[in-house]
C-alpha cells in the first residue's frame, strides 16, 4: 500500500535533528509522498528548498492567517509566485482564515482581503488550494463561493459541520482528515468522514501537530498516517487497501503529482 501525506511541515525545528529519520520511517509505514506547506515566506522557501532534496517532497507556498503582516507592503504576492515557479511547488497555501486568537474585526479584515489575494494568486498560477479554516466557518464558505470560482483545493484539517462540508463537496473542493479523527473527543469529525464521497477526501499528519492516538501529545510525523487512515476504513467500514488507494488518487489528481 501507499499512501500520500498531503499536509505536513516538516521544514519545523522539530525535526531539525532528525529528520533523515522521519524520512526513513514514513517510507517503511508505507508513505511514498509527501507535501509540506510553507506559512510563511521563510517557510516557504525552505518547504520549496527540502522539496528539491528528495524526490518524494513536495511543496506547498503560501502566507498563514496569523502571519499577514506587511502582505502587500512587502510584496508578498510577488514574490510567492517566484517560489510557486519551481516544478516541485503544486500548491498555493496555507492560506485561510483564523479567528481563534484574531477578535477584533479589523483584524478579520485584513485577513479576509490577504485571503482572497492568495486565491487570485492561486487562479493566476492554476494551482490548487489548501486552506486553513479554524474557528471562521462561516466566512470561510462565503468567500470561496464569491472567490474561488475556477479553483479547486482543499479545507487543510476540516472542522466544520456536516452540513458545511455537503456545501463545500458541491463546489468541487475536498477535505482534509487529519489525527483529531482518531480522538475520543473528535465531535462531528466521523459523521463528516463517513457520509464524504470517496473522491473528496485526502489523509494528512499536520506533522509536527495533531499527532493521532495512540500517539495523541507526541510529536506528530508522517509515519502516523498509517494510524489516520486505519480509522477512515473503520469508520467508513472498508478495506485499508481501499482508502490507500483512492485517497492516493485524489492526492495525484489535485495536486498533479504525477506531472500531467
Amino acid at each position: 500500500m501507499n499512501f500520500t501525506d498531503t499536509h505536513c511541515h516538516l521544514e519545523d525545528e522539530k525535526f531539525s535533528d532528525d529528520l533523515p529519520d522521519v524520512l526513513s520511517r514514513a517510507k517503511n509505514s508505507g508513505v511514498s509522498r509527501i507535501i509540506n506547506f510553507g506559512s510563511t515566506l521563510e517557510s516557504s522557501e525552505l518547504v520549496t528548498e527540502l522539496a528539491g532534496k528528495f524526490d518524494f517532497l513536495f511543496a506547498g507556498v503560501g502566507i498563514h492567517p496569523e502571519e499577514t503582516e506587511n502582505f502587500f507592503e512587502n510584496g508578498t504576492p510577488d514574490k510567492l509566485a517566484e517560489l510557486a515557479k519551481n516544478k516541485k511547488v503544486v500548491a498555493i497555501g496555507e492560506i485561510g482564515l483564523d479567528y481563534h486568537w484574531e477578535k477584533s474585526s479589523e483584524g478579520r479584515e485584513i485577513q479576509k482581503k490577504i485571503f482572497v489575494a492568495q486565491l487570485d494568486l492561486a487562479r493566476q498560477l492554476n494551482l490548487p488550494v489548501c486552506i486553513h479554516d479554524r474557528e471562521a466557518h462561516g466566512d470561510t464558505l462565503e468567500i470561496l463561493k464569491r472567490e474561488g470560482k475556477g479553483l479547486r483545493g482543499v479545507l487543510h484539517c476540516y472542522s466544520g459541520s456536516p452540513e458545511m462540508a455537503k456545501e463545500i463537496f458541491k463546489l468541487g473542493w475536498l477535505i482534509g482528515i487529519d489525527g483529531p479523527l482518531t480522538f475520543k473527543n473528535s465531535a462531528k469529525i466521523p459523521e463528516v468522514v463517513k457520509a464524504a464521497p470517496r473522491e473528496m477526501i485526502l489523509l494528512e499528519t499536520d506533522a509536527p501537530y495533531l499527532a493521532p492516538t495512540p500517539n495523541r501529545g507526541k510529536r506528530n510525523e508522517p509515519a502516523y498516517l498509517i494510524d489516520i487512515a486505519k480509522k477512515v476504513a473503520e469508520v467508513r467500514n472498508e478495506e485499508l487497501e481501499e482508502v490507500a488507494r483512492y485517497t492516493t488518487e485524489n492526492a495525484e489528481r489535485l495536486y498533479n503529482l504525477n506531472g500531467g
